[in-house]
């Protein structure tokens, strides 16, 4: 009984210890959840904290809102600044432009003359209304400042309608005064890129005294010229008449066979007086140039066979290219006849034989090409005191010769519209180049297509 009993007891007191382990297990564990909890709540309080002290509240939020509109406005007023400096700036260069450019305007030797589309006289300088003859040019139609028939207006009215551009004319202008003036014209359109026309540009220059000036020199070149020729014809007259006369004079006395001698010579110095009176009026006579077609070919080949009878001892050929141009084919013959015939002369003495060739080129353009014909040979050469006489009426450098030749083909060549020109070969003779202009091309007629306007 007593060991059942202490057997009870001791079971009793295991369970008291049990239950007191267990409760103190529960009591630890509460206060860890305990802890941890106030943990987690003071965290999250401080999380709430930080996020009310980072996010104004309704006051906060006003007095944000008005200190960034400060701000915007702020910057909005230094950038309105800013503009405002450099917007005077670019009108201050503007209007220091604006002043150079009326300088410049102003100060030009030349006249200058702004004609709008409308046609009013924009703009002009004060050296437009001396070269016109006109005060008070500007807001005036160009038409009836400058005279309704007169060829600026023409020019001027020219260029509006079409674009076209018209560089250095030469045209004569009567100003109100009356006295006529010689003007050099150069009009040009105002454009916006390939737009429509807005107006025209016409600058102005005097050439009055210039042409009264040119005119003055032409007088004296005529006159020197026209003296040269009086000067040219009595010599050769002279000469001819001293030995007409002598002869003359010995025929009374002069056995019969002596002075059939005579009369022989004095009709041969009168057939060199009538031969140089003939080249002097081929050389003075205006010569009547026709349209038509002239095959050079053909004319050359003709020249070259005459020459080779002529002289069978100068080696005489023609190569290249030769077209066609527009002109007389008798006078033609006759220059390049005479030209090759020259060069054959002045190459007969050559040691080694003389050569001569006649060379031609085409040379294509845009409107209208030219024929090149150089004539060269392998002569002796002109000597440099010569060169600049040589086209001169009456000046020769051989004992026959009438000084004509030259001057006749040099007309000839000028009438067609050429020109020639001399000068020596580096390898010794000379080669005298004739250029004359090829026929102009006529346009075909096409048929217009929407493509192409």
């Amino acid at each position: 009984m007593w060991g059942m009993l202490q057997n009870e007891g001791s079971s009793q007191h295991l369970w008291e210890i049990t239950a007191g382990l267990g409760v103190g297990v529960l009591a630890a564990a509460w206060l860890v959840v305990y802890l941890l909890r106030k943990f987690f709540q003071s965290t999250k309080e401080e999380q709430k904290d930080k996020f009310a002290a980072s996010t104004p509240g309704t006051e906060n939020a006003s007095a944000f809102m008005a200190a960034s509109m400060q701000g915007v406005i702020r910057q909005l007023r230094e950038q309105e600044k800013e503009l405002e400096r450099l917007h005077k700036i670019e009108r201050e260069r503007a209007e220091q432009t604006e002043r150079l450019s009326e300088e410049v305007t102003r100060n030009m030797p030349a006249g200058l003359v702004v004609v709008n589309a409308t046609g009013i006289i924009s703009s002009s300088n004060p050296a437009a209304e001396h070269v016109l003859g006109i005060r008070g040019l500007g807001f005036r139609r160009y038409s009836e400042a400058l005279g309704p028939d007169s060829a600026l207006t023409k020019l001027v009215a020219g260029c509006l309608e079409t674009g076209k551009i018209f560089r250095r004319e030469e045209v004569e202008h009567v100003p109100p005064s009356g006295d006529s003036r010689h003007l050099g014209v150069t009009i040009s359109p105002i454009r916006r890129g390939e737009g429509k026309i807005n107006g025209v540009i016409c600058l102005l220059t005097d050439l009055t005294e210039l042409a009264a000036l040119q005119q003055r020199m032409q007088l004296k070149e005529n006159l020197a010229a026209l003296g040269e020729l009086s000067a040219g014809i009595a010599h050769e007259f002279k000469n001819a008449l001293a030995t007409i006369s002598g002869y003359a004079q010995l025929i009374p006395d002069a056995p019969p066979n002596e002075a059939s001698d005579y009369a022989r010579k004095i009709v041969d110095q009168t057939r060199n007086i009538t031969h140089m009176v003939a080249e002097f009026l081929k050389y003075a006579r205006p010569l009547e140039i026709p349209e038509e077609r002239v095959e050079l070919e053909e004319v050359l080949e003709r020249a070259v066979a005459e020459v080779a009878q002529m002289m069978p001892q100068v080696m005489i050929e023609y190569k290249g290219d030769f077209g066609a141009v527009a002109g007389d084919e008798g006078l033609l013959r006759q220059a390049l006849l005479n030209l090759a015939r020259n060069g054959a002369e002045a190459c007969a003495e050559t040691e080694g034989g003389g050569h001569v060739t006649l060379w031609g080129e085409v040379v294509e353009g845009e409107e209208a090409g030219c024929q090149r014909i150089v004539v060269a040979d392998n002569g002796p050469g002109i000597a440099p005191a010569a060169m600049p006489k040589l086209f001169r009426p009456f000046f020769t450098t051989k004992s026959n010769g009438t000084g004509l030749g030259l001057a006749v083909v040099q007309k000839i060549i000028v009438q067609h519209g050429g020109h020639i020109e001399v000068r020596n070969c580096t390898k010794g003779g000379a080669q005298f180049i004739v250029t004359l202009p090829l026929p102009r091309r006529v346009a075909e007629a096409v048929e217009s297509k929407q493509g192409r306007i």
